[in-house]
């Protein structure tokens, strides 16, 4: 074999195992009717619009989708409606995780993956695992996973961090780990991760109001919650920070500081429902224990909406 042919490969094999999921990503919200059943229809019509304004890839049935409120059939229903609408345009990251480290492989292991590129899966919930409970978790979930995996670590919802140490030794050991979903808050961990991280793993903002400041560190992106309603605009933002033209980059995060806080004071997704509802794509319908925010929040949401002129 000559050198040219080895060095072909050898690329080659490096791109394959590159993380597909760059840039910006949709944390995509289920629309209920107002009978509280699943809007298909309008679901169709959201990820339409998200594929024709700017989004990167899509994540399906996660924490923003309120997806431990759907049955089964309905997240079957939903990953083959959005696997058919998207048609390989884009990455497709789907939701698995659990605190049930048997229960996880074993949904891997039945779910049809055709069409999906990727699989997030969160810390352990509840029972606060140590850290070399997260690591073989997560060892346990790549070994079994079809295909790559992106960890998640959002402590604010699983009442368990992942330190660095943890995230950067299960980077350097399962090749299938190829990113996580940073939502700690933690800044200085973060730029940890990104500092000594392997070439062929990835951070990925797991928080609208920061991923500015984490791009300009060396992530590569975000799952957004603010993009449902603002594709177009955030995305803007997410390639100009990536190229490195931070000051318009940081205009547009700016500009968005506000909404930021807004979506999330009353909870997720009950604020960007809020505000798709006011844009007149989806009915302002979550499913208990989650309700619409507050009629101050709405009213707040609403005004900023229409001062920006954002339609849909």
């Amino acid at each position: 074999m000559s050198f040219t042919t080895f060095a072909y490969i050898l690329n080659l094999s490096f791109f394959m195992a590159q993380n597909k999921f760059r840039g910006l990503g949709i944390a995509l919200v289920t629309p209920f009717k107002k009978d509280g059943s699943v809007d298909y229809t309008a679901l169709m019509r959201l990820v339409d619009f998200q594929l024709t304004h700017g989004a990167d890839f899509l994540c399906i049935l996660g924490t923003t989708a309120e997806t431990p409120t759907l049955t089964f059939e309905e997240k079957k229903e939903i990953r083959r409606i959005v696997v058919e609408r998207v048609a390989g345009r884009v990455p497709l990251l789907m939701g698995c995780g659990g605190n049930c480290t048997a229960s996880v492989i074993s949904e891997l292991k039945s779910t049809d993956w055709t069409g999906i590129d990727g699989v997030l899966s969160v810390c352990p919930m509840y029972n606060k695992p140590s850290q070399e409970g997260l690591y073989q978790h997560f060892k346990a979930i790549a070994e079994a996973s079809p295909v790559p995996v992106v960890l998640y670590n959002v402590p604010g919802r699983t009442g368990v961090n992942m330190t660095a140490e943890t995230t950067l030794r299960l980077a350097r050991d399962c090749e299938n780990v190829v990113a996580i979903k940073e939502a700690s808050g933690n800044i200085t961990q973060m730029d940890d991760i990104i500092k000594n991280k392997p070439l062929d793993f990835d951070v990925i903002s797991g928080d609208d109001g920061i991923t500015f400041p984490l791009i300009t560190l060396g992530a590569v992106g975000v799952i957004s919650v603010i993009g449902n309603a603002l594709p177009a605009e955030f995305s803007r933002m997410v390639r100009l920070a990536l190229r490195g033209e931070y000051e318009p980059a940081l205009r547009i995060h700016h500009k968005f500081t506000e909404l930021f806080k807004l979506l999330f004071v009353d909870g997720n997704p009950a604020g960007v429902k809020a505000m798709l509802h006011s844009m007149g794509v989806i009915e302002n319908q979550l499913r208990l224990p989650l309700i619409p925010t507050s009629l101050n929040t709405m009213d707040k949401i609403s005004s900023i909406v229409r001062e920006l002129g954002i339609k849909y």
